[in-house]
């Protein structure tokens, strides 16, 4: 009897660790509840409105969702004047009833008693509710998904959230040419998130990251993403390196409403999606600091000026972009040349007399292009980001000392005492030295805007709470980079750079302009 007895008390234990480990399973009446909750649409497609404000101004359900002001979890936060009440099913049906903050009291909700306060607006008393409260016109049916789902929402966490853990997911290579970087980022991301877990976490959740290898194709790293999108995915992904997935990750991750918060364009890719945040500026921006630096001080806005790019679409679409940009800045000769895969730049004609060459090509290919152009008697001024270049710039020819102008996220200048301890702090943990270190900046930073993104929120985290937390987070201090922000339609942390030239004599960096923000007027 005792061994059946442990026997039982075994499974029991394994029945409560699986449905810990996976997502709460909704019927079908709350599935639809829930997204009439947070979408205000109805599953069978019927109309939905809410009446508005003293006045019964009539809108579509969908522009003030219950979730809007209740939040995904329903427990509601104070915004804007407003304190919607906390309706999770287990505080509305006390056996005892409520009393609200005017003073009056009311017994518990019951189903029907809720349906008159979502459609007349009225407490089981009889009391009038908060008229911020919109009153709803829906289908009797809608009214009974809606009840059936706020009888469960307060157990319908989004994915990766669970009582003692949160967990976020990555996407890094393990194989081929971004085995080293994806190496570097997870090194990184492990030992910054150790170190907030030995600090006791966030609200009392240690933080676990799930690492997932995106594949050498486009097919392989939408699977991979879908492993972490699921029901029993991670809660947002932190720094992933995916460059297959662009042209269609905005869609993928709206799909999903997975959060990400790194960087795309640092690598050359395109951010489509308002789910994604990029603590650092990409290629495109660090560009455009050095083409007004080049305008500025350098006055190159009336001379020849070539952008030489690697033959790929994406590449292709990065430079007609920046071509546009440089001419409605009043470049007025700017002319674009590729160059295959594998092949090196093609120095002749279309490079003579150029005075200004943009280089939006691999790092491998800069070395080569700058002594072909030296052979051929061509010293144009050359701009890339720091990324774009080798890093042993000293092999570059003499010619071109001081010609050379890269752009820089951030510069050692930047770095605090603090934020400097941090980093080697991160680095001792993970055996990492220099390499990538606008990558391990990068990847840090996510973390370190995840994490207060994560404060911000409570004990209750939910996506569409970390995207509106994340939206609101401005002038965050890193310690490594100048202040990162982003807004309501702002999803890059910073836009611009350093500018720094290159002494080849010296073999010295110089500062000549110190990072500026770039804006459409520049």
């Amino acid at each position: 009897m005792k061994s059946l007895a442990l026997l039982s008390l075994g499974l029991s234990l394994l029945w409560c660790l699986a449905s810990a480990a996976h997502a709460l399973e909704l019927s079908p009446m709350e599935a639809a509840g829930k997204r009439l909750y947070r979408e205000g649409v109805s599953a069978s497609g019927a109309d939905v409105s809410a009446r508005i404000g003293v006045s019964g101004t009539a809108v579509p359900a969908a522009t003030v969702p219950c979730a809007g002001c209740h939040g995904a979890d329903g427990r509601g936060r104070p915004e804007g004047g407003v304190r919607p009440p906390n309706i999770i099913w287990r505080r509305l049906s006390t056996p005892y009833g409520q009393q609200v903050r005017t003073g009056r009291s009311h017994p518990p909700y019951s189903d029907s008693a809720l349906s008159h306060a979502i459609i007349e607006g009225i407490d089981p008393a009889g009391n009038a509710l908060d008229s911020a409260m919109p009153r709803f016109v829906m289908s009797s049916q809608d009214q009974l998904n809606l009840v059936a789902y706020l009888k469960r929402i307060e157990d319908d966490r989004d994915p990766g959230v669970q009582t003692s853990t949160l967990r976020l997911g990555t996407l890094l290579p393990t194989q081929g040419a971004m085995a080293p970087l994806g190496e570097t980022v997870g090194a990184v991301l492990k030992g910054a998130l150790a170190a907030i877990n030995e600090a006791g976490g966030i609200h009392g959740r240690q933080l676990e990251l799930q690492v997932v290898d995106p594949g050498p194709d486009a097919q392989s790293a939408k699977a991979a993403l879908q492993t972490l999108s699921g029901d029993d995915g991670v809660f947002a992904l932190i720094a992933p390196l995916a460059p297959a997935l662009d042209g269609r990750l905005g869609q993928w991750l709206e799909q999903a409403q997975l959060p990400w918060v790194g960087s795309v364009s640092l690598l050359g890719g395109e951010s489509d999606s308002p789910l994604i945040f990029e603590p650092l500026p990409g290629t495109a921006e660090q560009l455009r600091a050095l083409a007004s630096y080049a305008q500025r001080h350098l006055t190159l806005a009336g001379q020849k000026t070539l952008i030489v790019y690697q033959e790929a679409e994406q590449d292709r679409q990065q430079a007609e972009s920046l071509k546009q940009h440089l001419n409605t800045q009043g470049w007025t000769d700017v002319s674009l040349q590729a160059y295959p895969a594998g092949q090196p730049v093609g120095i002749g004609a279309s490079t003579a007399q150029v005075q200004s060459l943009f280089f939006l090509g691999r790092s491998a290919d800069f070395g080569p292009m700058s002594q072909a152009l030296d052979d051929a008697g061509q010293r144009p001024y050359l701009f890339a980001a720091s990324a774009q270049v080798p890093a042993d710039v000293w092999q570059l020819p003499s010619a071109f000392s001081r010609r050379v102008l890269l752009a820089y996220p951030f510069i050692p200048g930047d770095w605090t005492p603090e934020g400097k301890a941090a980093l080697a702090d991160v680095r001792e943990r993970s055996g990492l030295k220099g390499q990538y270190a606008v990558l391990q900046v990068d990847a840090y930073c996510s973390v370190l805007l995840v994490a207060e993104a994560l404060r911000q929120i409570g004990r209750n985290p939910a996506r569409a709470q970390l995207i509106k937390a994340l939206e609101g987070l401005h002038d965050v201090q890193t310690g490594l980079t100048p202040l990162l922000g982003f807004g309501p339609g702002r999803r890059l942390g910073m836009s611009g750079a350093h500018v720094v030239t290159v002494d080849l004599q010296r073999k010295t960096f110089e500062l000549v302009s110190p990072y500026t923000r770039i804006t459409a007027a520049n």
